[in-house]
């Protein structure tokens, strides 16, 4: 069923049920085509709030009978409800029964079938496709679930919780019965029925409790679970030591899945995972891959608690759980990686991701406040804003408070709040509290403006020094840009951590004490701090760590940044100062519109990082890889995509010839010999050398030369693991050498059976530097390749989302040709699968910031795509907000 402009949901409007549901005892009778599902639902009325009729949510559903007590009721069906007008005042058993198609469930929201299996996706509003129920988080029961399936079809059958009983029945149907002893919402709902293979592992936490843990996949799947295991048993430890929360049920289960909309999903004790983020061998995944699979195996594992135990009360609080926990899984991921220099890497690399993707979010369309006020599909707001923004607030929250605060914090909230759900004032109120001298309780009010106020803050720094006074002034001001639907904002609490340094780049003291670095708190719209005994005009080192998620306008020269990049103690400082150096280059030639020079001074920077003997190959990875075009892209008021990448193709052109010699060293001291393992240092190393490799061939296509584009080949031909063979593959395809095509035909005959790295050779071939229209050309026929489908919602992203969402220049052509592919590809997906449908739709949130002619093409685009009216509301959310917003 189809609907036109979906009704608008208000924070302010939030109301507790009518009706509580405390047990639920469900029934599946599994079957592809027809399932029978029965629920027995002990409902209690709320007598918080005025009485009304019981109203139940069903999507797909052909309902069958409803009993209350044991006998027939009076209801109606309006829309997607389920109305009863006479539920008792008192206590009550309500029955239902009913069916669902799950073969035919192509959105993979609700009980569906993935390979001659079944699975469930319930959040946020997927339950209701599986009965019919009061499908809201503030909603929580006690669960107990018996599945009933051919024995010999589906010889798993899972549930949440604890298994209970087991065994036969007629016909070579079996059953199992589980119970989940944990009130839930029913958006952590889960099942899984299919013929899968598991990989166990026994453990005592230090609650000094025997736990289960397992691993299921599909059969020919379980030599890639060893590192999904492996983090799932770091994640335990670690959350035990650092916060002190154990595992809480007998078993812990996780599952793996080809056909799934997002990364993975929490369901209590039951975890489903998309398999690209659960399945890894050396083989067939980067190291790329490894840490994102350890990293996801531990956010949803974290979830446990900081979701689960403890929820949202609705889904305006999303980022309650998502980004506190993303906070969790990044600091986890920092701790696993050990050494300074490999922790800070990482924090480069998630600031790397929110700049690509959430500040952008944050001046487009959908711009939209950490905790919203309004939305029409839910969601829409699986955000960037919501997880990764919102993990940064969680992280000022650490700054104001420390690690041990925070840590208090985190104790106070569950001894407050578990087994309920609850709002992000809640965790506010805990944090503050466990702290009552911080700078954060005395400015708590203020600081929940984080939550409420969309937009990047601005922040720009003048610091003035006096040499008679021997003192040095820093001026900071803040502005955060009008966004839809809020024009004037107050200003935030923002933490900037900082240091100073002389000429010579020698770390100065700050106070009395001698510190060398210390947080200020801007809070007002300017302020004004002194430091005293400053004998010379120093460099300021503002935002270490990057303390609070804004744009930092300070002003520094070259001269500034330089001494940054060679002294500066704040590892992600000196990354950004040599991101700083490219950016002005490539911002003044475009600004300017002349064609890039990259100057000597630039260039000797570059090649001193390359040759520092100090510095990890990880970070020189980081710090040489230019800044990418939508992050430059956010620096413009008015962008030309092709403008940029012709910049940004010049600058590496530049970079790979004059430091040829050295990209040569780089590429040969960072070879690894031995066995494959992903660790921080190995990892970097192949990163470091990949990099060289990739500019030596793309040096090599100016010059000529065949040297290079053949050690790239043998490279692929020959690794003994999927990042160095996927590293030469990418060198080949980037710089589009002759035998990148030779060289992909051979990568896709050696891995046609494995879906997750078919996925990867798309995405290679759509995410390409863009040459001539050639990379736009090469994906679009993909479209039609027989391994090519919009049904799996993994394979769609590796095309459409890599060329779409991914790559501005292939993307955004003066013919439009991309934006007439883009509302193609909108529709037919939208058919099929609405959540896939939106996220591609997303591509075109920002095109009244485009350039003519691309702005007056995109616009007719969403226009074109707008006017359709049969638009799932998750479409028409995104493209009527572009249309508005970019009009408005």
């Amino acid at each position: 069923m189809r609907e036109g402009t979906a009704a608008l949901i208000h924070r302010a409007d939030y109301q507790q049920p009518a009706y509580w549901i405390r047990k639920v005892e469900l029934t599946f009778d599994l079957d592809p085509a027809k399932t029978i599902v029965g629920s027995k639902l002990q409902i209690e009325r709320n007598h918080a709030v005025p009485h009304g009729p019981l109203r139940l949510h069903g999507e797909e559903l052909n309902l069958l009978r409803v009993l209350i007590d044991g006998s027939s009721v009076s209801f109606r069906q309006e829309g997607h409800e389920l109305i009863i007008e006479s539920a008792p005042d008192a206590d009550f058993l309500l029955e239902i029964r009913s069916t669902c198609a799950p073969e035919k469930n192509t959105a993979l929201s609700g009980l569906y079938t993935s390979g001659g299996s079944f699975f469930t996706q319930c959040e946020a509003e997927g339950f209701r496709r599986i009965t019919y129920f009061l499908d809201r988080p503030d909603v929580m029961a006690v669960y107990t679930v018996t599945l009933r399936a051919d024995a010999k079809k589906y010889p798993v059958l899972l549930a949440n919780g604890n298994l209970q009983a087991t065994g036969e029945l007629d016909n070579g149907r079996h059953f199992a019965t589980w119970h989940d002893p944990f009130p839930k919402p029913s958006y952590l709902f889960a099942v899984v029925a299919g013929d899968l293979v598991t990989r166990e592992q026994r453990i005592r936490t230090r609650a000094g409790k025997d736990h289960l843990l397992q691993v299921y996949v599909r059969r020919g799947d379980l030599e890639k679970t060893e590192h999904a295991m492996n983090s799932l048993v770091a994640s335990i430890v670690w959350d035990e030591a650092r916060f002190g929360l154990p595992l809480d049920l007998e078993r812990f289960m996780v599952v793996g899945v080809s056909d799934f909309n997002m990364g993975a999903m929490e369901n209590k004790g039951l975890n489903i995972f998309n398999t690209s983020a659960l399945l890894a061998s050396p083989a067939t995944a980067t190291d790329t891959d490894f840490a994102r699979i350890e990293s996801i195996v531990a956010h949803e594992y974290f979830h446990n608690w900081t979701g689960n135990r403890v929820t949202c009360r609705d889904w305006f609080q999303l980022s309650l759980k998502e980004g506190l926990t993303v906070f969790r899984d990044q600091e986890f991921s920092m701790d696993m990686a050990g050494s300074p220099s490999a922790r800070a890497v990482c924090r480069i690399q998630d600031v790397r991701a929110l700049r690509a993707v959430q500040f952008p979010e944050d001046s487009g369309a959908m711009a939209h406040p950490v905790r919203p006020d309004s939305y029409s599909e839910i969601n829409n707001f699986y955000t960037a804003t919501v997880y990764e923004k919102g993990s940064e607030v969680v992280r000022m929250y650490q700054t104001l408070v420390g690690r041990k605060g925070f840590e208090a914090g985190m104790k106070l909230y569950f001894e407050r709040h578990d087994g309920q759900a609850v709002t992000c004032d809640d965790f506010a109120a805990a944090m503050a509290d466990a702290n009552p001298g911080s700078p954060l309780a005395s400015r708590l009010d203020a600081f929940k403006r984080w939550y409420s106020q969309a937009g990047t803050p601005r922040v720009t720094a003048l610091g003035e020094h006096d040499a008679a006074a021997r003192t040095y002034t820093l001026k900071l001001r803040q502005h955060t840009p009008a966004t839809p639907g809020q024009a004037d904002k107050l200003p935030q609490v923002i933490p900037v951590v900082m240091g100073l340094l002389d000429r010579h780049g020698q770390a100065l003291a700050l106070d009395a004490s001698g510190a060398t670095e210390r947080t200020l708190v801007l809070e007002q719209a300017e302020q004004s701090f002194v430091f005293e005994n400053i004998e010379h005009e120093p460099v300021p080192s503002l935002l270490r760590g990057f303390s609070a998620p804004v744009v930092l306008d300070d002003g520094l020269s070259d001269a500034a940044l330089l001494v940054l990049l060679r002294h500066d103690s704040d590892p992600f400082n000196r990354w950004e100062a040599s991101q700083r150096l490219a950016l002005n280059r490539i911002l003044a030639a475009l600004r300017a519109g002349q064609p890039l020079v990259l100057s000597s001074a630039f260039i000797e920077a570059m090649r001193a990082v390359l040759r520092h003997p100090d510095l990890d190959p990880a970070f020189k990875e980081l710090a040489l890889t230019l800044p990418g075009e939508a992050y430059i892209a956010e620096q413009l008021d008015v962008v030309d995509p092709q403008a940029i990448h012709t910049a940004v193709m010049s600058a590496q052109t530049q970079l790979a010839a004059a430091l040829r010699d050295d990209w040569i060293a780089a590429y040969e001291a960072n070879q690894i010999q031995g066995g494959y393992t992903p660790d921080p240092v190995s990892s970097g190393k192949r990163a470091l050398a990949n990099l060289a490799l990739s500019m030596l061939v793309l040096d090599a296509q100016t010059t000529g030369d065949t040297v290079w584009p053949g050690k790239a080949y043998q490279r692929f031909k020959d690794a003994s693991n999927m990042t160095d063979r996927f590293g030469a593959l990418a060198a080949l395809v980037a710089a589009q050498a002759e035998l990148a095509a030779p060289a992909l035909e051979r990568f896709h005959a050696l891995f046609k059976d494995d879906a997750l790295v078919i996925d990867k050779w798309f995405s290679l071939q759509a995410r390409a530097p863009e040459v001539d229209g050639k990379v736009f050309a090469r994906a679009k026929s993909l479209l039609q390749h027989p391994d090519f489908t919009l049904k799996n919602p993994n394979r769609a992203r590796s095309l459409l989302a890599s060329l779409l969402l991914f790559n501005p220049a292939a993307f955004h052509r003066t013919d439009a040709a991309g934006y007439v592919l883009w509302a193609e590809q909108v529709l037919a997906i939208d058919a099929l699968n609405p959540m896939l449908a939106s996220r591609i739709s997303r591509a075109l949130d920002r095109w009244s910031q485009l350039a003519e002619p691309y702005r007056s093409a995109a616009r007719e685009a969403v226009a074109r795509v707008a006017a359709k009216p049969d638009l799932s509301p998750d479409v028409r959310e995104i493209v009527e907000r572009a249309l508005a917003s970019g009009e408005a």
